[in-house]
């Protein structure tokens, strides 16, 4: 059975500041923002009830809301060759290593598939908006390199509405920050890819076999998280290692240290839940957003979809088909795991279910089109099946349908 998330379905209800900003950020932008900014509003026609409106609370960030009964990631793909991609690679000089196009893919077609959810329209995303609404404010996405993707896709949605002179992008060890200047805003990637305290928290030297994740600890990354107005989590790559995993409790500076072995499934838990903990404890809900992308999926036997065996994501080069498609049993323990610790959090946090729409999509990872880290062997050359990358995303392309997800239940939930 398909995992679901409980997600809030009302409707649009206006105040007079949101009418004020929706008339201010018109005014001063009504080239830049033409009819997208003005469509989510458009299609909302339901009433909230009484009892939804007894319930409404004040969500930070959010203008509006998306039509009642809803959900954003039940959905299908469809052909788009007009809107799609929404930048070109050649335009965003950040997307290295994810350059497809100049590691030698053949086709384009990948690019050129938008995310459409049955019964309502997803806001068009607007870079212009959002850097309005990001003035004065951080957003960081904190995780693995599947997560640092995502905000390398943020990056290019968001970078050319600002002048070349007036923006920036440094990094400082774990932490990357893209800086606009004109906003005094910035969107930040934070490497912890077990989100606890690990062994592999080197953001340049971390492909170590032997791989150690200290029980609890989260502190260590966190203190660079304060502060921030919107944190994007995500956790799960590193975890599948297809055995039980090494768990140290207590230091990494202790002597004698106390090493123990756990069970994935069980592992992830802790992390997720020590992550909701720092949560509550750290982050004001009044004013700060916090999200959490689910599992990116991997398209590693081609069987599953029902290809001949042997095969995997390369040479894919259309999505799969069968709206029932849902990936292998690991994905499925993974997920459980995900909808079982957040459906009793008792701090508000909003998931990005962006897994199923994502098992659809086997012809847009890298595969054999990108930076290969280590020299291949001449074995691997002449089987490309035998090392393409069917775990990352080739930009432009699926993660930027993730931020278009992201800034519909970020600024209209």
């Amino acid at each position: 059975m398909k995992p679901t998330f409980s997600l809030r379905k009302t409707c649009i209800s206006f105040n007079l500041l949101t009418l004020f900003l929706i008339i201010f950020v018109a005014i001063h932008y009504a080239d830049d923002l033409s009819w997208s900014f003005i469509q989510p509003f458009q299609i909302i026609q339901q009433k909230p009830t009484s009892r939804q409106r007894e319930n409404k609370t004040h969500v930070p960030f959010a203008v509006g809301e998306t039509t009642g009964g809803c959900d954003v990631f039940d959905g299908k793909w469809v052909r788009d060759e007009v809107s799609r991609p929404l930048y070109r690679e050649s335009e965003c000089p950040y997307i290295y290593p994810h350059t497809c196009e100049e590691h030698g893919r053949p086709d384009r077609g990948y690019q050129n598939w938008r995310w459409k959810p049955h019964g309502c329209l997803l806001p068009n995303f607007n870079a212009t908006f959002m850097w309005e609404m990001l003035r004065g404010k951080r957003m960081m996405f904190v995780g693995d390199s599947l997560n640092q993707g995502q905000f390398i896709s943020m990056v290019c949605l968001l970078h050319s509405v600002i002048p070349e002179n007036a923006k920036s992008m440094q990094k400082f060890d774990s932490l990357t920050v893209f800086k606009a200047e004109e906003y005094n805003a910035s969107i930040e990637f934070y490497w912890a890819p077990y989100l606890l305290e690990s062994n592999s928290d080197n953001a340049v030297i971390h492909r170590i076999p032997d791989r150690i994740v200290r029980a609890g600890a989260i502190n260590k990354h966190a203190k660079h998280w304060k502060g921030v107005d919107i944190l994007v989590f995500n956790t799960y790559l590193w975890w599948m290692t297809g055995a039980k995993m090494t768990i140290l409790q207590g230091s990494f500076e202790d002597e004698k240290k106390n090493i123990t072995k756990m069970e994935t499934e069980d592992a992830y838990r802790m992390a997720l839940k020590t992550m909701l903990k720092w949560v509550k404890k750290n982050m004001d809900a009044n004013k700060t957003r916090v999200l959490f992308t689910s599992m990116s999926p991997s398209h590693k036997k081609s069987e599953e979809w029902g290809d001949e065996p042997g095969g995997n994501c390369y040479n894919q080069t259309t999505p799969i088909e069968d709206p029932t498609y849902w990936g292998s049993a690991s994905s499925k323990g993974i997920m459980q795991v995900i909808h079982k610790v957040f459906s009793k959090m008792k701090v508000p946090i909003t998931i990005l279910n962006i897994t199923q729409l994502s098992e659809y999509r086997k012809d847009a990872h890298t595969s054999i089109y990108k930076k290969q880290w280590t020299p291949l062997t001449p074995e691997q050359l002449a089987n490309p099946l035998s090392y393409a990358d069917c775990f990352h995303w080739c930009l432009p392309g699926l993660q930027d349908t993730w931020n278009e997800l992201l800034y519909a239940k970020l600024f209209f939930p």
